[in-house]
This record gives structure tokens, sequence and C-alpha cells, in this order.
């Protein structure tokens, strides 16, 4: 067998410059009958036809079902002819599919813009990072010059709305004017409902173009193209910046983001004209960007929260503390990129550190001290933490008392009796003497107290008993005034004299 070369070779020198047969295969050292052989093959040797499969029966449904639906996926079309009996796998489907589905053939315009007239905007997904015991979804704000092709990256643990407003005031900062026009994608954060060529944008986008006084435009959905420089930016980002990247925190992650932009980025060749670098267009286009505003626009996320009957306040998977005048009161919380504060009408109540991870305490020592002072406090308006406080032993004594049998409410009530007749100070003596003796009674306290009473010779202090006089429990005494006395005592002087 000889190759194709030699095949073209042998046919150009008899068809091209006459040669005869014994001439060439003495040339090439091929038996005659192989070069006339070469000479009598016309051209590539036909296909075999194709071998009969199970999948022909069905070519006429897939073409007429793809001429009605040309985004059909496979998957659902093999679905499809199972149902009609049809025993191939989804594989052998799918070689077909993609064999007779209408390719697209649509062409596209290179656009062009004016310098400073136009930003493109996209979130990018970079997975997820755990943070402590919480697993977050590390995203990128980015924000792309159309014309000096010059970008803005932010890293975000989410693609809410604060982060969403957070990363435009952010980029309008660093790039130090706004474009005219920022063209997003169909992302919930920028347009909230469609209905064929009419928007309805975020109210909240719609509060930072008229901060900032530029225009949102949104791209025809399933228009990739119309936002190409955005989209080979996330590309880009992704292959230059994030790829083998580790890093410690979301703050040294952004500032290796802003440094890598500004050493990197810059440099690379514009796409108008490879001779002139990102840095130079951006010099020429950076006058002419719309000024920034004498404020930034507000981002932090407000809430209206009321707390239950603990000390904290729920957010983010995370509870943070509030002063105890603060349970159970409609409150405000602010939500920053690094803090949380809660407010109690315009009065700020509590300040803390943002905290990424979940189901963490986030505490303020002044909260708990607080709350802890109450606590103390209600406790000495009860009887029983009246006489702990006065007699602290006298805690182990009603337990001993209860497990004896002995009632703890007839017991304080004894105790605190006990407590007004003779004080604190014998009262300790006396149950610190009952615990040493192992007699945990109230009889038991009484008897040290009137030993130690006739110890030290004092009369016993007897409360007054109205039971034998009935009639005097409902006597009034009517007071008088103290000058009746001194005309009283007055007189009395003058009669001596």
């Amino acid at each position: 067998m000889i190759d194709i070369r030699t095949i073209a070779y042998i046919r150009q020198r008899h068809y091209g410059e006459h040669w005869p047969v014994g001439t060439i295969a003495a040339e090439l050292g091929l038996h005659h009958q192989t070069v006339a052989r070469a000479l009598r093959q016309e051209g590539p040797r036909a296909a075999p036809p194709p071998r009969p499969s199970q999948l022909d029966a069905y070519l006429g449904f897939i073409r007429e079902t793809l001429e009605q639906y040309p985004r059909l996926r496979s998957t659902r079309l093999w679905q499809m002819l199972r149902a009609r009996g049809c025993p191939l796998s989804v594989r052998q489907v799918r070689r077909k599919v993609a064999e007779l589905r209408p390719a697209s053939r649509e062409a596209f315009l290179r656009r062009r813009t004016f310098p400073a007239e136009e930003g493109q905007v996209d979130w990018a997904s970079f997975g997820h990072v755990m943070i402590g015991a919480a697993r977050r979804a590390l995203s990128a704000f980015i924000l792309t010059l159309t014309y000096s092709r010059m970008l803005f990256v932010r890293f975000f643990f989410d693609q809410s709305m604060a982060n969403f407003l957070r990363g435009h005031v952010e980029a309008f900062a660093h790039l130090g004017g706004v474009p005219r026009y920022l063209l997003y994608d169909n992302l919930r954060s920028a347009v909230s409902e469609r209905h064929g060529d009419g928007v309805r944008f975020n109210p909240r986008l719609l509060e930072l173009a008229s901060h900032y006084h530029f225009a949102p435009r949104a791209c025809r959905p399933r228009r990739g193209n119309e936002k190409g420089a955005v989209e080979r930016t996330v590309r880009y980002v992704r292959e230059s910046f994030f790829a083998a990247r580790p890093f410690t925190t979301l703050e040294d992650f952004n500032r290796q983001a802003l440094a890598w932009r500004d050493e990197v980025t810059t440099q690379r060749p514009w796409p108008g004209d490879d001779r002139k670098k990102v840095a130079e267009v951006f010099a020429e286009e950076a006058p002419r960007l719309l000024p920034l505003p004498v404020h930034p626009f507000e981002t932090d996320l407000v809430l209206a929260v009321r707390s239950g009957k603990t000390l904290y306040l729920r957010f983010d998977l995370n509870d943070y503390s509030i002063p105890p005048s603060s349970v159970l009161r409609p409150l405000t919380l602010l939500a920053s990129e690094t803090s949380v504060r809660i407010l109690d009408g315009t009065q700020e109540v509590a300040q803390h550190r943002r905290s990424y991870d979940r189901h963490r305490r986030i505490e303020d020592p002044a909260h708990i001290a607080a709350l802890l002072a109450e606590k103390r406090r209600a406790r000495g308006s009860s009887p029983c933490a009246r006489l702990i406080d006065a007699t602290p032993a006298a805690e182990a004594f009603l337990e001993a008392s209860f497990q004896r049998g002995e009632s703890v409410a007839a017991t304080t009530e004894k105790l605190l009796l006990l407590l007004d007749d003779y004080g604190a100070d014998e009262l300790r003596a006396a149950v610190a003497e009952a615990l040493q003796r192992q007699t945990p009674r109230i009889s038991s306290v009484a008897y040290i107290l009137a030993k130690q009473r006739r110890a030290s010779r004092r009369k016993p202090v007897l409360p007054v008993d109205l039971t034998r006089r009935p009639d005097l429990k409902d006597l009034y005494v009517k007071p008088h005034a103290s000058e009746t006395y001194d005309e009283l005592s007055r007189h009395d002087d003058d009669e001596r004299d």
C-alpha cells in the first residue's frame, strides 16, 4: 500500500508531465502494476454506507421536534423518545441530536462607545469558603469601563442588594468618577420585572442612579454579547487573579485584588490599539467621567427588628447583645460590611463588629453587667433574697431543712422574724452554729439566739401581744400638735417661779 502523497506524485507526473508508467515506476522503485492502480484511482474511496440503527425510525420525529424547539435539551428529547418505545440510551440520542440540531449562524457587530459613556456591571461566583462553622458563597462585584477597559473588582460573601450598592459606591470612589450609563444583565438586584421591551428597575438601584446621576440600562434577555466587556473581565479575573491564590481574610483578599488591578490589569494592551496600555487610555477617559457627589450613597442594610425575652438580636446566623432596657422594644438594625449597629429610635444603644461565622454570640460586657445588676436588685426585693443577703448561710440552712421535710416557706418566714428581733449579726452566728451541730431547725436557731441573749444579760425584745386585749386592737390615738406640749411645759416653769 502506498500513501496519499505518493499517489498524488504519481498522478501529477503522469497527467501533468506525461511520464509513462514505466518511467514513474523506475523513478519511485515501485512495481508498474502499483503505479497503474494509482492512476486508475479517480478519487478517495467512498465512505461505506451507514449501518442501520434503531434510531432511524425516529429521525423524522427528532427533526420535526428540533425545528419546532431548537433549544430543547437532549435529555428531554430522550424522555420523549422513551415514551414512544425507543430503547436507545441517552448518550446515543445526544450524539444524534448534536448532528441534527440546527446551528445558530447569527452575526454580531462590534460595539463601540465614547469615552466615559458606558460601564458594564455583573456579579461573578467563585464557589464557597468556610468562615468558622459557616459556609459562605464568595462572589465578586465587577465594573468595567467599556471604552478604556479599566476595571474594578470587589469580593463579598453574598450577592445581596446591600453589597450590590456597596460595590457601586466603592467602584466610583476608586475610578474617581461615574460613567453616564451602566449596563446590566437581567439580575434581580438590577431588574425587578421585565415585559417585552419594558424594564422595571429595582427601586434601590434607581435611588443610587439618582444620587450619582447615571442612567441604568438592561441587556436584552439571552444577549450576553451586549455586555461582552464585563464577561471577558470575569474570565480574566478567574484566570489571572483568582486561580491558585490563597487568602486568610476577606479584607486581605480585597487588598490583593486592588494591588493586582493597579499593577497588572492597567498594563495590559488596550483592545482598541495594542500600542497603548489600559492605563494610558484611562488617563484620557478619567477627566470626562461625571464628578462624584459630596457625600457617598448610604449602603447600610436597615431592618426593623424586635428582640424576644433574651438579651440578644438574631441577624445573619449570629446573636448580638443589646442593653436590658431595649428588650421587647421595637428597634432598628443597621448592618454594614464590618459592623452591626442597633438603634432605639434615633439613639444608638449597641454597636458590634459583624461576624460572618454562624451561631456565634457577640456580646458587649456592659450589657451583661447591666443585666446582672438588675437581677441582683430583683433578688433583693423577695423575702428569701432579703434573708440570704443578710445571712448567706441561710441558703444552706434552708436546703438542709427542706431535706429533713420542713417547709421552706414557713422556715423562711420565721427566720425573717428572728432577723427583725435579733439582727443580722446574731442570726448569722446562730444559723452557722445550727449547721455545725447538724440541727437545721427553726427551734434550734431560736434556742441558740435565746441562749446568746441570756449569756449577754440583755433583756429580750418581746413583741406586743394584743390577743388578750382585743379592745386595744382598734384603739386610735389622736395626735396633737407639738406646740401644745411646749405650752404646757411653759406653764409649769411659770408656777415654779
